[in-house]
């Protein structure tokens, strides 16, 4: 449905005595807005950070960044189609570093807990010996 929205000619009719208006440099801001994030993450503060290497990390995010600036491009320039081709790609890319960064982190939780289980009394077993324990 949203792709229809670009391409309809009555919705960008132009009216009769419209001035073109170029807003300059603010159009970027959307696409500026994802570099805080990229610093963010190479800078080794995000979850990505815990399970790839630095390498893969910096490719990941120079890939996101890539491809919102391509698909931005994409927009401004009508290119409707490159700019849906662009959005899955980027839609795929993040949906499969979701799923084996969540496999990944289950895995490390797993590895951790076999090596350093966690005490008796610290869990599930606190309301039993609560209520065993004489009050103060």
């Amino acid at each position: 449905m949203l792709e229809l929205l670009g391409v309809v000619p009555f919705l960008k009719a132009v009216v009769p005595g419209e001035t073109a208006v170029s807003l300059g440099s603010t159009e970027l801001i959307p696409a500026v807005a994802i570099i805080p994030f990229v610093l963010y993450q190479l800078a080794g503060f995000g979850t990505l950070h815990y399970v790839v290497s630095k390498p893969v990390n910096w490719l990941i995010n120079l890939a996101i960044l890539a491809l919102i600036v391509i698909g931005y491009g994409a927009n401004r320039e009508g290119d409707f189609n490159v700019q849906l081709t662009v959005g899955a790609i980027l839609v795929t890319l993040l949906a499969v570093t979701v799923v084996y960064g969540v496999l990944k982190l289950r895995a490390m939780q797993a590895l951790y807990d076999k090596h350093c289980p966690p005490r008796p009394g610290k869990h599930h077993g606190d309301e039993v010996e609560a209520a065993a324990s004489p009050a103060r």
